[in-house]
């Protein structure tokens, strides 16, 4: 084990901004082409005028997956050499601006839809709109305004994990222990079904942040027999687990097959492969093209905005424009979800992160008591 601490490595890896943008894409392939939803774009089965886009994106949800393994490098790296009040005010002003942007944006388009007595899946009132500003409205009991924000609920636990870690310090040794000790806590979970403990535990994606941690731990420290160990244990961890969330997933249409085991698996294991290579002193680490960073960028507004505004505008077109067919009234909606995106990054993000990272990080300090303005006595009347 390193006794000492390395280097600083590279602020910025523009591969895993890439790989960021890959896995976005992947879910909203499946949002918009692998949707195993009946007559979803209308009397049209995509299976029949587009069967090989359908089939493929039916695996498109495993970028939910790609994404967690990216989490637990990139948090890790972020979480280095931080105290846990200044990565909470990094996670705050990183998440919140761009979400409340976006559930606000949803808001406005169920109550113009309402106006225009447009068709809309989504049921909104005054509880369920606060409720989701909260990033999380499943434990408060309301609906999703923002379909994939049940994702954000699972990244806020385990930013919860990280950060009591952070109150140890971060060293080696512990996160080294601290991965063994959650990938026993996900068999336990398993085995106990306990929902308190599956809570705070996350069995599902253990293996998922935990191989992402380690995948940082060779990248800042090297590699050794023991990262490769731990590695090896938390994916088989995951490929065993996989199957839960296969079974999510199979709930398929009439003569259409549920998802395969080993197409799962395959596709998670390249995924991982992809991570490998991009952080672990592999080919694509030396890549440090400008456009990555800009991709990278605008992948968390494009993930939160692409389903709850990108298939409803799609949609839109389809029956506006009916001789524009669904596939190039989809390619209209993801370049427009992108433009909003870059709108969402330059004018809410940037602004208002800055703002509450500054503001935020004044907060977080101690008071001093010789500042405080003197106290006046007051007579009573």
């Amino acid at each position: 084990m390193p006794s000492a601490e390395p280097p600083n490595a590279p602020a910025r890896l523009a591969a895993m901004d890439g790989l960021r943008l890959v896995a976005a894409l992947m879910v909203a392939a499946y949002h918009f082409l692998g949707t195993p939803t009946p007559h979803f774009w209308g009397g049209t089965e995509l299976r029949d005028f587009a069967p090989f886009l359908h089939e493929t994106s039916r695996y498109g949800w495993l970028g939910v997956e790609f994404f967690f393994v990216i989490s637990g490098f990139v948090i890790c790296m972020s979480c280095w050499g931080r105290t846990p009040g200044q990565f909470t005010v990094s996670r705050v002003a990183r998440l919140f601006p761009a979400y409340w942007c976006a559930v606000l944006l949803v808001v406005a388009l169920v109550l113009v839809s309402r106006l225009g007595h447009w068709p809309t899946a989504t049921r909104i009132d005054p509880r369920t709109v606060l409720g989701n500003l909260t990033m999380a409205p499943g434990p408060l009991g309301v609906d999703l305004v923002d379909g994939v924000g049940w994702t954000l609920w699972v990244e806020a636990r385990f930013y919860l994990l990280m950060a009591v870690l952070l109150v140890f310090g971060l060293t080696y040794r512990r996160v080294v222990t601290f991965c063994g000790a959650w990938l026993l806590a996900g068999v336990i979970a398993l085995e106990v079904h306990t929902p308190l403990l599956d809570e705070f535990v996350l069995p599902r994606y253990t293996g998922l942040f935990v191989a992402g941690i380690v995948l940082y731990l060779m990248h800042r420290f090297g590699q050794s027999l023991l990262l490769w160990l731990l590695l090896g244990f938390a994916w088989f961890f995951e490929l065993t687990v996989l199957e839960l969330r296969v079974a999510d997933h199979a709930t398929v249409p009439p003569g259409e097959s549920r998802p395969s085991w080993a197409v799962c698996a395959a596709v998670l294991t390249v995924c991982l492969g992809l991570l490998a290579l991009a952080g672990v002193k592999g080919p694509l680490t030396r890549l440090r093209s400008r456009w990555l960073v800009t991709a990278g960028s605008l992948t968390y507004p494009f993930y939160l905005v692409h389903q709850s505004i990108g298939i409803p505008l799609a949609k839109g077109l389809i029956r506006a424009v009916p001789e524009l067919g669904p596939l190039p009234s989809m390619a209209v909606s993801v370049v427009c979800v992108l433009g909003l995106s870059l709108f969402i990054h330059t004018t809410v993000e940037r602004r208002l992160g800055h703002l509450l990272r500054r503001r935020l990080t004044l907060d977080m300090r101690v008071p001093d008591p010789a500042a405080r303005p003197a106290l006046t006595r007051t007579r009573q009347l």
